[in-house]
């Protein structure tokens, strides 16, 4: 059954049909009369590192509508697992705060390296990372199924702006392009207070290692059928980026379909 996951919200209207278009539907006035609502595109920032490597910033993106984070409801009440014990984590596939339930899926570790763009891509040491995620057919935890929050986290990053965590490989459903979500706050303490996310975005999966993943692994049930449906350059988040960023949002990986892999992937902060 196809999900609508990732729309629905008033500030996720301008990537939802393209921020580029909505600024043209705007004529350029960047304000709605029946509120103040003002929509841009993102301006992408390019820094240069000592070694002669480059960073861009990371666009902004939709949290989409099971970010968990104190933002939405379910039933009429708040999800937050920001203010759960036990939510800075490495391992995401476990539930936590009384929780059970541990995400059955392929081995996946992640190291995010945190830069900030506008500092020569340095590293930011002591921000936090939420990282949340559906399962291998696509369900998230807390909306799609209630009775656990496994592959949500938050991890710190260290000196050398380094995330790490170990979760699973994410499904995909039907409508998007595999996909991780993550929100980037200044310090543990304002992710789990309420802060606004210095940055939400999400992380993109590369084709030929989720077509291996969906052929080979009978618990990603439905993965190949979803992912023929649609493409990195027509998915409604991913496609209005610039080469660049879709290249910096896209995780690279080493390993294999069996066994599982290890990821990395840089996120650029104009800050």
């Amino acid at each position: 059954m196809p999900h609508e996951h990732d729309t629905g919200f008033l500030h996720d209207l301008p990537r939802m049909i393209g921020r580029r278009k909505m600024l043209l539907a705007l004529g350029g006035l960047g304000a709605v009369a029946a509120g103040t609502f003002a929509f841009r595109a993102d301006a992408e920032t390019t820094g240069t590192a000592a070694d002669g490597s480059v960073c861009v910033s990371d666009p902004a993106e939709t949290g989409g509508p099971f970010p968990a984070d104190g933002t939405n409801a379910k039933a009429g009440q708040t999800i937050n697992v920001l203010t759960q014990d036990g939510v800075i984590r490495d391992d995401l596939r476990k539930s936590f705060a009384g929780m059970d339930p541990v995400a059955d899926g392929l081995p996946l570790t992640l190291e995010i390296r945190l830069v900030n763009v506008n500092a020569a891509c340095t590293p930011l040491a002591g921000h936090a990372l939420y990282l949340w995620h559906c399962d291998t057919v696509g369900r998230y935890s807390l909306y799609d199924i209630d009775d656990r929050n496994y592959l949500r986290g938050v991890g710190i990053s260290d000196a050398d702006g380094v995330v790490r965590f170990t979760t699973i490989f994410p499904g995909c459903y039907d409508g998007r392009w595999p996909h991780m979500h993550f929100e980037v706050f200044a310090t543990a303490e304002a992710a789990v207070s309420g802060d606004a996310a210095l940055l939400t975005s999400q992380f993109a999966l590369p084709l030929a290692e989720c077509e291996a993943v969906y052929a080979a692994d009978t618990r990603y049930a439905n993965g190949t059928e979803n992912l023929g449906h649609t493409s990195l350059s027509r998915d409604m988040v991913f496609r209005d980026n610039s080469d660049a960023q879709i290249a910096q949002q896209t995780i690279a990986l080493t390993g294999d379909a069996k066994t599982g892999f290890a990821a990395t992937v840089t996120v650029g902060l104009a800050i």
